[in-house]
């Protein structure tokens, strides 16, 4: 059974950084693609960035340029590195396995000043 959990959240002031990660335990055989959504108060959950099997990685518009997505070479870490945060970032933040539909708890990220 696989298991995700993600860690890193906090609290930060607008500009400032944060890097999540997500731990997988459990076989990694098919988790493959992987994701990182975000939900803020209120609001639906929506997507940040995915990563495939081979590495290939998509962002969502909103955060191009300000987001990484990566991951540790035995593939088994996640991470989102977020740099120029913004209020409107203010979410939690879920890693998910899209390929077996398994989500994380998620991790609170607030960026106020």
């Amino acid at each position: 059974q696989v298991q995700l959990e993600e860690s890193g959240g906090g609290l930060v002031q607008p500009g400032e950084s944060l890097r999540l990660s997500c731990a997988v335990s459990g076989s990694i055989f098919s988790i493959y693609p992987m994701g990182w959504y975000r939900q803020a108060l209120g609001k639906e959950r929506e997507l940040v960035a995915i990563i495939t099997s081979n590495g290939v990685v998509v962002y969502a518009e909103s955060v191009e340029g300000r987001f990484t997505l990566s991951r540790d070479s035995a593939k088994t870490t996640m991470y989102l590195q977020m740099n120029s945060l913004k209020p409107e970032y203010t979410a939690v933040y879920y890693c998910t396995s899209i390929r077996e539909g398994i989500w994380g708890p998620g991790t609170q990220v607030t960026v106020s000043s």
